[in-house]
This record gives C-alpha cells, sequence and structure tokens, in this order.
C-alpha cells in the first residue's frame, strides 16, 4: 500500500478525499492539536480493526472517538451528564476526552469490551471538516507503532505507518505536544484517568473534586483491565531503556550527572544542558515553561532512537499544570523505572495503642508514601541480620531459631530482670536505626512514615523531618481495643494505664493528630488533609531555604 500526503494549505480536496477514506473503512492519519492520530470510521468493526492491526495495539486498549462538536454526543452516548455539557462549553474543541456510557451502536471492539467510551472534540479544523464530511465519529489513537512515543509531526506517523495505512494529512507540529486528558464522568467523584493537554486545575475549576486513578503514577497489574486508553500497557517508549529521575531540577541535574557513563543519553531542562557535555542531550525546555515540555517530550524520546545510545536518563517536571501530563509520559516511556534525587521526607508516627495509628498509615500512603513498620522490620532482621542474631546470642546465649527468637524463652529471661530488658532495648535501639536508614536511602518515594511505638527511646526520630503523636479520648480509645483484640473491658483498661499519658506526646512530638472522628474512614480523611497541610508547609519551608 502507498501512504498519500494530503497538503490541506495546498489541496483542495483534501478534506472530501479523507472524509471519503473514512467512509471506505480505510485509515487516515489525522492532525490535531495534542498529536497526531490513526483514525478510522468508529462504528465500522473491520474499520476499527484496522487500527490495531497497523499500531500492534492491543485488544483490550479502548479507542477515543474524535466527534466534531458537542451536539453529536446524544448519537453515542447515553445518559450524557450535564457536567459533560458544562466541560464541552468550556474546553471544547480542545484537548480533553470525557468517558461516557456507550450506545448500543457503538461497537464493543471500540470500546476495548467497555460499557463505555471516551469522546472528545480535536481543536484542529480540518480534523473537524474531515469527521463532519465523513458523517460519522472517528476512532483515532496516536498515530504511533503500539508502545513507541507519539508523533507531533506528520513525519514522525509516517516513520511507524508508510505502507500500513492510506493517507496522512499534513496539518504541521501539534501546538500541545501530548495527548488529551480522560476524566471519567461515569463515577461519583469524576476521576482523572490520564493527564494531558488540559491541567487537572482547569478540570477542578468546573467540576470541582476530581480523584486521580493510581494508574497516572503507577503501572498497573496484568489482570486489569484499563478503562481509558494509556492506562495499562508501556507507552511512549524509546528502544534504549529510560530512567526517570525526580525531585528539585538541581538535584535531579546533579544525580544524573554523577551517573552519567559513556554511550547515555539525557533529556533535560534547557538550563542543566551544559552539565551533560559530550554526551546526546534533548532539550525538554525551560524548567519553568510546562508548555514547551509538554511539546518537546515525544520528539525527546524519538531522537534517541537510531543514535546508538544505550540508556536514557531524564528529568522530571513536578505536577503542576501540565508538568503532570509531561511527568506521566516520561513514566510510562520508563516503564515507571522511577528514582528520587529529593531525599524523602522522614514523618515518625507514634502513640499509645488505639488511638488509630492504621487509619492514619493509610492515609500517609495516599499521599504515595512508603511505610517502615518498625516492629515488622525487627521480627524480620531476627530471621535474616547476623550482627542483630549475634549481638542477642552473646547477651542472652541460646534464644534464637531459624525462624527468629524463641519468645516465651527470651521472654523469661527479660521481663522479671529491669537489668536484661534494658540490655535487650539497648541492642535493638542499635541495630533498628542502621536498618531504617538503609530503607530510607533505597526508596524512592517522596514521604517515609516510621511506625514506632519507642520512637524516641530508639533514638529513630533524629532521623525525622516531623514527629507525629497520635492521639484520642480514653474511653474511644477502651472500644477501639476491646473490640479489636476482643479483650475484656478490665483487660482493656489496665493496658491502657501501662502506656504513655498524653502529656508526653504533646512535649516529644512535633505535631500531634487527634483521632476525635465518628468514624474510621472519617478519621483517615482528617489524617490525609494533616499530611496534606504538612507536606505544603515542608515544601515551602525547602523552597524559602532553597533561596537563601
Amino acid at each position: 500500500m502507498e501512504t498519500r500526503i494530503f497538503h490541506p494549505d495546498r489541496d483542495a480536496n483534501t478534506i472530501e478525499e479523507a472524509a471519503a477514506i473514512i467512509r471506505s473503512g480505510g485509515l487516515l492519519g489525522i492532525p490535531t492539536e495534542t498529536v497526531y492520530g490513526l483514525g478510522a470510521d468508529a462504528l465500522n468493526e473491520e474499520a476499527v480493526a484496522g487500527i490495531f492491526r497497523a499500531k500492534g495495539r492491543p485488544q483490550d486498549n479502548p479507542l477515543i472517538i474524535h466527534v466534531p462538536s458537542a451536539a453529536w454526543l446524544e448519537r453515542y452516548c447515553v445518559s450524557v451528564p450535564d457536567s459533560a455539557y458544562a466541560l464541552a462549553e468550556r474546553f471544547w474543541p480542545g484537548p480533553l476526552t470525557m468517558i461516557l456510557p456507550r450506545r448500543d451502536n457503538v461497537p464493543l471492539r471500540t470500546t476495548g469490551g467497555l460499557e463505555t467510551v471516551g469522546v472528545r472534540c480535536p481543536d484542529n479544523p480540518v480534523t473537524r471538516a474531515i469527521i463532519e464530511a465523513s458523517g460519522v465519529p472517528v476512532a483515532a489513537p496516536s498515530g504511533n507503532t503500539s508502545g513507541r512515543p507519539s508523533p507531533t509531526t506528520a513525519a514522525h506517523m509516517l516513520e511507524d505507518m508508510d505502507g500500513k495505512i492510506d493517507a496522512i494529512v499534513d496539518g504541521g507540529p501539534c501546538q500541545v505536544g501530548v495527548e488529551s486528558t480522560i476524566v471519567d464522568l461515569t463515577v461519583t467523584p469524576p476521576r482523572l484517568l490520564r493527564p494531558g493537554g488540559l491541567p487537572l486545575e482547569a478540570l477542578r475549576d468546573v467540576l470541582g473534586q476530581v480523584a486521580v486513578d493510581r494508574a497516572v503514577t503507577e503501572k498497573l497489574g496484568e489482570g486489569e483491565r484499563p478503562r481509558a486508553p494509556g492506562m495499562k500497557y508501556r507507552h511512549y517508549a524509546p528502544q534504549a531503556p529510560v530512567t526517570v529521575v525526580t525531585g528539585h531540577a538541581g538535584r535531579s541535574a546533579a544525580w544524573i550527572r554523577d551517573r552519567l557513563a559513556p554511550g547515555d543519553g539525557v533529556i533535560c531542562f534547557d538550563e542543566f544542558a551544559p552539565l551533560f557535555a559530550g554526551h546526546a542531550v534533548h532539550r525538554l525546555g525551560p524548567m519553568g515553561d510546562s508548555s514547551a515540555q509538554a511539546r518537546h517530550v515525544f520528539d525527546a524520546l524519538r531522537t534517541f532512537d537510531g543514535t546508538g545510545v544505550e540508556r536514557i536518563y531524564a528529568q522530571c517536571p513536578d505536577d503542576a499544570g501540565l508538568g503532570l501530563a509531561v511527568g506521566n509520559r516520561l513514566r510510562k516511556a520508563a516503564g515507571f523505572h522511577t528514582v528520587n534525587a529529593e531525599p524523602p521526607v522522614v514523618i515518625g508516627l507514634t502513640g499509645p495503642t488505639g488511638a488509630g495509628k492504621t487509619r492514619a498509615l493509610h492515609a500517609l500512603e495516599r499521599l504515595d508514601g512508603l511505610i517502615l513498620d518498625c516492629d515488622a522490620l525487627y521480627h524480620r532482621m531476627l530471621r535474616t541480620d547476623g550482627a542483630l542474631r549475634a549481638d542477642l546470642t552473646d547477651a542472652f546465649g541460646d534464644v534464637l531459631t531459624a525462624e527468629g527468637v524463641d519468645r516465651m524463652k527470651l521472654g523469661g529471661l527479660v521481663f522479671a530482670d529491669p537489668a536484661a530488658m534494658d540490655r535487650l532495648n539497648r541492642i535493638i535501639f542499635t541495630h533498628i536505626p542502621r536498618a531504617v536508614l538503609a530503607e530510607i536511602a533505597a526508596a524512592t518515594a517522596p514521604i517515609v512514615g516510621i511506625d514506632a511505638i519507642n520512637l524516641f527511646e530508639s533514638g529513630l526520630d533524629r532521623l525525622c523531618c516531623r514527629t507525629v503523636g497520635l492521639l484520642a479520648p480514653p474511653e474511644v480509645r477502651l472500644r477501639r481495643i476491646m473490640a479489636r483484640d476482643g479483650i475484656t473491658e478490665e483487660y482493656a483498661r489496665l493496658r491502657i494505664a501501662a502506656q504513655k499519658g498524653d502529656d508526653y506526646y504533646r512535649e516529644h512530638c512535633t505535631d500531634i493528630l487527634v483521632n476525635d472522628a465518628a468514624s474510621a474512614a472519617e478519621f483517615e480523611n482528617k489524617a490525609y488533609a494533616f499530611f496534606c497541610h504538612m507536606m505544603e508547609e515542608i515544601r515551602n519551608n525547602k523552597e524559602e531555604s532553597d533561596h537563601e
């Protein structure tokens, strides 16, 4: 097959000839403001199958259908909410895809087997005219071989699709450079499934609360079905493996510089390109200009193919504005192989039993935090850490087993002997911080939460940026302990009486979080807001320090 190139600026018949290709079941490369798409009649199952064949695209990866205006929504979607029309009025034509319930006339092959369909109206007058003239919605994923970087010029698309499709409409370079933002309007609150050319902040201006799907920041499992394009499979990948480096731009640049080897390539912000002289470098754009970064990211990833570069390091913007979309594309190109050049923020959590620490830890995990459970770490070390095992044997004799420690034997030695208990604590408090330090050093998460009853006694507080005491009214703790552990009220009161009082935590911790919520879920949300505010304070303090 010979792939024709249409030039609408000088070919008067482009729109009608291109529309005829769509109507006849052919494949057409179309320009949009985001990236070039591989278009076909979305209602023609055989034409849609041709898209999957040409791209080598997995069959469960849904396609987006393109329409010329919001007036077409009711033709292909049912139960269209008012929020869809509000978004369309504000952002269409533009880089926004809405997930809505499909009508039966939209084939399941188009939707990847889902009962929902993604719909958008592209901000390109030629492409909208082609769709209008064809009389059908156009299914159009990005016009690249599946897994490769998306094309932002007709030449990029021709590299991957020459001889596989009927024609490409050359509309010049794409102005946005990353695909559309995808928001699911079939759930409450609406959910961001893919960040793109419309920032999350703009969605929230119209919709209020918008949740962010975890597929934006991490890889979906093999058994999980993607609800929108770009959620599951490795995307945007050049031939060489990519490592994405997050964190403050100066520190990520230094991290990359210190690890570069001959044959490595770099994608970096303009300001740091001189650091990498002698290496293949592609500039992403100024570090403060996420719009430029969006325009350049796919070109940057494609540029290294055919150069012999063996490995690529990429600086990653923060999540503000279009930075969320750029970072998402880089992470997907890397298969989510990401390292954090910033040392993580370390937060210590402690407090009496029954105060709700588990829910507070869940809240930290919602902020992509890594939780270090010191009790679990200790029991793992009892099985695997030679230095700890040797010190316990020297101090207490034959108390170890292949699975860890003989608790009854060790307890018999220390519980009735304060000096022996003190000796045991000194051993534990020597080895636990060493292991925690190693875990922190290896962490790629932006936050590490240290879960430790003896946070201060062990010296672990000295590793922390902030220490949080989790407190709750005694009667609330009493009820929780009884329900959780299945013990009597008398025994629960004895346990509470044996623990430190609230004054201890108020005196020693930098922050106090009181669990006075009516339910566990309500407290988790309170803890989430608490930690969000804390992280904002920490970031602001760090920025002020960096500017001094």
